[in-house]
């Protein structure tokens, strides 16, 4: 079974693509490649930071000093 992408791997994985890029050793066909591959995980970390996002809340305190939990609005 496949290892699950998760989004520390990818951003890793792409800041080692960069660095591979930036060497300027690579042969065109090979960097192209690379450049594909780090665009589709610039994508799939959008993605993951998109849905992380909408998962976070505030919590607040109440008139009453209870807590509450709003959810996070985007300014």
């Amino acid at each position: 079974m496949a290892k699950k992408k998760s989004f520390e791997d990818s951003l890793d994985k792409m800041e080692e693509i960069v660095s591979e890029l930036e060497a300027g050793d690579l042969p065109l066909e090979s960097a192209i490649k690379k450049f594909e591959e780090g665009v589709q995980l610039s994508r799939f970390c959008s993605e993951k930071l998109d849905e992380a996002e909408k998962k976070v809340t505030l919590l607040l305190k109440g008139e009453s000093g209870k807590v509450i939990e709003q959810d996070f609005a985007k300014e």
